[in-house]
């Protein structure tokens, strides 16, 4: 079942849905590395239509969280360990340029939403609910990704991050969520007071805290 509105617009938005259901269910755990699924069971989980769905298959495909298997199906990449810290160390090269960038050009609906992806994070580090965390750091990321002018900076982000996500996850814990929380405020602060360097800095120590604890 295809949705109703075909129009591109429509369909952009609810490919980008589409995608954000399945990337979360992978990024979670839901989606177990190395599972064989179909795309009737991804149409089910994520409860959007098929040409979505296949949209969202191909941007999966091409950040390498799930491969298209010829004869057999579709399967959610393995976890890696070893992959974080190559991760790590190009997202320290680029992130920090991009929370500066943010910082100087952010409008302020988009600082609003970044005080609001703060407060969410604290509150599921009072309750510990990292998958509420996870949604909070994924909003944060997507308005960093709007706000920047770079967009081939950003684009180069955006599958890093979401492995770092997943493989963070897997190995989550209370104390780590409240220190990375401490962190991402750190760096919202700094973007809310148009403070580039302060941004890069704040960044730059969110990275090498999660470098320190691979």
């Amino acid at each position: 079942m295809d949705e109703v509105d075909a129009s591109p617009a429509a369909q952009e938005s609810y490919s980008r849905q589409a995608y954000r259901a399945l990337e979360h269910l992978i990024v979670t755990l839901k989606l177990k590395p190395g599972a064989l699924v179909t795309e009737k069971q991804l149409i089910d989980l994520s409860g959007h239509g098929r040409t979505p769905v296949r949209e969202a298959i191909q941007k999966l495909e091409w950040q390498g969280l799930l491969a298209v298997r010829a004869r057999i199906g579709l399967q959610i990449s393995e976890i890696n360990p070893s992959d974080y810290r190559d991760i790590l160390c190009v997202r320290r090269r680029l992130e920090p340029m991009a929370a500066e960038l943010v910082a100087t050009h952010a409008n302020e609906e988009q600082r609003r939403r970044m005080v609001n992806c703060a407060r969410d994070m604290g509150a599921a580090a009072a309750t510990g609910d990292v998958n509420a965390f996870l949604s909070a750091d994924k909003r944060f990321d997507e308005i960093v990704e709007e706000a920047c002018p770079n967009k081939f900076l950003v684009g180069s982000l955006a599958p890093l991050q979401t492995h770092a996500r997943r493989l963070w996850f897997s190995t989550a814990t209370t104390s780590s969520m409240d220190r990375s929380v401490t962190l991402h405020v750190s760096i919202i602060r700094a973007i809310q007071q148009r403070n580039g360097a302060e941004a890069a800095t704040a960044t730059e120590q969110l990275l090498d805290y999660m470098s320190e604890n691979i």
